[in-house]
């Protein structure tokens, strides 16, 4: 029977998202690697478990996470129910739907029919009554966003959930989302993208700066971008890896000389700072406030503690923040 670290919440840092009154961790769990059928069951529950004896409460997941599709849901509802009953009220659970789920023309996209249905499989999955926020996963130019802001207003408005999220959409259409939603009186408190010291995307989109005045949160995805912003490609790529081992996100192609020279020089600057890369690349993602939360991947329990590391990190100087442009953008 698994019992929680009574210190669990004497170190982390939670950070309201946005203008609401949802508090997230600095540093969240994510369930898109690790935690599918191709994973060992054990060790998902060990991630769990460190992750919340060190006041990680939230765990972020989506319909498709696996292999296969569903699997990471399942095992987390495996978890829940036999380790985490007790403790449903301190965790922020979150699922998505938006890409590719099952066959057909209505297991895809952003119409009502495909992302109510998804949520209900999603639940039970997960063997839950709720999510705490249920997301968007992506823009979809073939369905009216007024349906698909819509679909997440009944998810919310219906009990099975209880914020709503955007996840890899641009400013402009998160604010018209955001009017919407505002309209409706439709809890949207979140928007979760991809952002790290080499994918500024949000910065030119105009995603980042529109959450900020529109007082949303954001939650960073890949903020090592799939493990590069770590020591581990410093010599190039090892046999073990997840480029050689799946290489459906993070390409062979990707390590081209120059950017592994940014990521040695990257690694340099960290270590004048008495941290690893990663950590470095972590606080950078948190540094100006504006996003609320990192999620974090992990295989196994000791990557959790050492990203939580994160939460000592000593703040930027101007000049180190200058010298990360210089290196990653030039």
């Amino acid at each position: 029977m698994y019992t929680p670290d009574e210190k669990r919440y004497q170190t982390m840092k939670y950070n309201r998202c946005g203008e609401s009154g949802l508090k997230l961790p600095t540093v969240s769990l994510g369930f898109w690697h690790n935690f599918g059928d191709t994973g060992v069951y054990e060790n998902m529950r060990r991630l769990c478990f460190t992750a919340f004896d060190h006041g990680i409460t939230h765990f972020d997941l989506a319909n498709n996470y696996g292999p296969e599709p569903g699997s990471a849901e399942s095992n987390l509802g495996k978890i829940l129910k036999e380790n985490f009953f007790a403790y449903r009220d301190e965790l922020i659970i979150s699922s998505k739907a938006g890409y590719e789920m099952w066959p057909g023309p209505y297991g895809d996209g952003g119409s009502r029919k495909y992302l109510l249905a998804s949520l209900d499989q999603s639940l039970k999955r997960m063997q839950l009554d709720y999510v705490d926020i249920f997301y968007h996963h992506r823009m979809d130019p073939e369905t009216p966003l007024e349906e698909t802001m819509s679909a997440l207003n009944q998810a919310v408005k219906s009990g099975k959930a209880l914020y709503a999220g955007l996840s890899n959409y641009d400013g402009p259409t998160m604010e018209r989302a955001c009017e919407i939603l505002k309209d409706l009186k439709c809890p949207f408190v979140i928007n979760q993208n991809s952002y790290n010291i080499f994918n500024r995307t949000i910065e030119q989109n105009g995603l980042k700066k529109m959450a900020e005045e529109k007082g949303k949160g954001i939650i960073s995805f890949s903020p090592l971008a799939q493990g590069m912003l770590t020591d581990r490609y410093l010599n190039g790529i090892p046999s073990d890896s997840r480029v050689m081992t799946d290489g459906r996100f993070l390409k062979k192609e990707n390590f081209t000389d120059e950017k592994i020279g940014q990521i040695r020089r990257l690694n340099a600057l960290a270590a004048e700072r008495g941290e690893s890369l990663a950590q470095m690349a972590l606080k950078w993602v948190i540094k100006d406030q504006v996003v609320t939360s990192v999620l974090i991947g992990a295989s196994k329990p000791e990557q959790i503690l050492e990203n939580l590391k994160v939460l000592d990190s000593a703040p930027f100087t101007e000049e180190e923040l200058k010298k990360i442009d210089e290196i990653s953008i030039g």
